[in-house]
């Protein structure tokens, strides 16, 4: 739970809206969690992975691999067990991940 604390502050201190976690455990063997956020721009999405990736690995645990930083409107972080997934609104809406993982349960982090 502290991991997702971390990655969860990290995508708030830079302003990514809409973020949802999505315990995944028991639906899938890809993880545990998804975490899904919204930013305004390509430039704020690959700041918010800046910031989770260098906040993640201050606190041990460094992304194993990360996808989409070039392009830029979908960035895929993948820790194992918690894929965070940070996307500008239309991506995300056209993708609606939410929608396909309806089934999973939405987990409340309080980074304050």
């Amino acid at each position: 739970m502290e991991r997702l604390k971390v990655i969860v502050k990290a995508l708030d201190d830079k302003r990514a809206t809409d973020i949802d976690v999505l315990d995944i455990s028991n639906l899938t063997s890809l993880g545990d969690y998804f975490i899904i956020c919204t930013c305004s721009s390509g430039v704020q999405v690959r700041a918010a992975s800046d910031e989770v990736e260098e906040k993640s690995k201050e606190n041990g645990f460094p992304a194993k691999h990360i996808e989409g930083y070039r392009g830029g409107n979908w960035i895929l972080m993948d820790f194992g067990d918690i894929i965070v997934h940070i996307m500008e609104r239309e991506t995300r809406e056209f993708y609606s991940l939410e929608r396909l993982w309806d089934d999973a349960e939405k987990i409340e982090i309080n980074v304050e």
